[in-house]
């Protein structure tokens, strides 16, 4: 019997570059067929065949109280009643910005749109309009969503000046993108000697999710924090991934590094399309229309998609929200080391929050060039196997993993016993 997955496949890429709507989903880098679902629930997910997995993705991370929780969608449906959209102020937008200066305090003014990669955007522009600067600083392996100047290629060695890393980007524009090694002091304090009065701002992801999770060293947070104020850079943490995720603060309470700009997604939108960024007050009064610089969203602050982030900010303001969240993901790690060690295979884990790396590698890796080191065909193998067994991970050996409150210790209990298997098969 044919599989519905692969009918939809076969049937999407006639219509659809490569079958999919975002590249990871056409599963190119672990081979096979993508899974199309049709029913999220807690931690589970149903495809279009009817098979139920134990959800590791979590829509990326915005998930985080869980599928079709029942306040978010009793929420959504209620707003719903109101209309779908405006194009014009709402108080819901209101109360989005109170709570994230609430719980973000750096963010003092705060501007929504529909998407991650707007808020980056939008976030580095205003940085160079505050600065009147051009170029910008990344990090090998960080990504920041797929805005022209920031599709660079990863470099190696002190400093890469910025290659386009995807068609339709012109030289010049990626030529404004200095790229870094991430957790490397050194090179910043040399690449910041050479030019650091030329550079509008730094983007960094805090606690990295787009390489596989790399955590940061807080020397090279306070050395970048200490050399973006000492020549007038913005610093920008991207929290799209992180914010609200590790730490109730986000990343930048974990480490009590406080940026200049802070660009959000995913959680708060409680899966529905919703962006973010703010920061210093004098930076964002450069936004029209009291300033020169120019952002704007038909969609942005959309009630619908405000209301879901809402109640899911709400709920994870619970007692002890976050030091659960953290607790059943380490006790997912630990067991999967566990399993490995059994099993004789070299692997590693480790988590931040309710966020998770899996490394088929002796140590966690802390940058680009040592993530890329780890065995690609085992991640393979062991994915296809954790997939048969109805384990829904990222389908690629560089992507976090993500858990949710509704993650039980069952959950847990299942999944190590499918890791067992795929570790033994290896």
């Amino acid at each position: 019997m044919t599989s519905i997955n692969q009918t939809l496949f076969e049937q999407s890429q006639r219509l659809i570059p490569g079958g999919v709507n975002s590249p990871v989903r056409a599963f190119r880098s672990v081979g096979g067929t993508p899974v199309f679902f049709k029913k999220g629930l807690g931690s589970r997910l149903w495809d279009v065949d009817g098979k139920e997995y134990i959800d590791y993705i979590n829509s990326w991370g915005p998930m985080i109280v869980g599928h079709a929780h029942p306040e978010v969608v009793q929420a959504v449906q209620a707003a719903a009643e109101n209309s779908l959209s405006f194009g014009a102020p709402t108080g819901l937008e209101l109360e989005m910005a109170q709570l994230i200066n609430k719980l973000m305090p750096s963010m003092e003014q705060v501007r929504l749109n529909s998407s991650g990669t707007e808020a980056t955007m939008s976030a580095i522009r205003t940085a160079r309009g505050f600065t009147g600067r051009d170029k910008i600083v990344k990090f090998e392996g960080c990504y920041h969503g797929h805005s022209d100047g920031l599709l660079v290629k990863a470099g190696s060695g002190l400093l890469t000046f910025g290659e386009p890393d995807s068609g339709g980007v012109p030289a010049s524009v990626a030529a404004h993108t200095l790229t870094l090694e991430y957790n490397n002091s050194q090179a910043l304090e040399d690449l910041f000697a050479q030019v650091g009065d030329e550079i509008a701002c730094v983007i960094i992801e805090p606690v990295v999710g787009n390489m596989n999770l790399i955590v940061p060293h807080q020397a090279f947070l306070q050395t970048l924090r200490a050399l973006c104020t000492k020549h007038g850079a913005v610093l920008i943490f991207d929290e799209v991934m992180t914010g609200f995720r590790v730490h109730l603060g986000g990343a930048q309470a974990l480490y009590n590094i406080k940026p200049d700009m802070t660009t959000l997604g995913k959680v708060i939108g409680g899966g529905l399309p919703v962006g973010a960024f703010g920061g210093r007050k004098d930076i964002m009064q450069c936004l029209a229309p009291v300033g020169k610089v120019y952002q704007a969203g038909t969609l942005s602050g959309n009630p619908i998609a405000v209301t879901a982030g809402l109640k899911t900010l709400q709920l994870i303001q619970a007692p002890n929200f976050h030091s659960k969240l953290a607790a059943q993901t380490a006790k997912l790690v630990e067991g999967l080391k566990a399993a490995a060690a059994e099993a004789g295979v070299i692997f590693n884990a480790q988590n931040v929050g309710g966020m998770f790396g899996l490394y088929f590698s002796q140590h966690c890796p802390s940058s680009y060039h040592e993530i890329m080191q780890s065995n690609k065909e085992h991640f393979n193998r062991f994915f296809h196997s954790m997939l048969d067994s109805g384990v829904y991970l990222g389908p690629s050996a560089f992507e976090a993993g993500f858990v949710s409150a509704a993650h039980t210790d069952e959950d847990i209990a299942l999944t190590l016993a499918a890791a067992r298997k795929a570790f033994a098969s290896l």
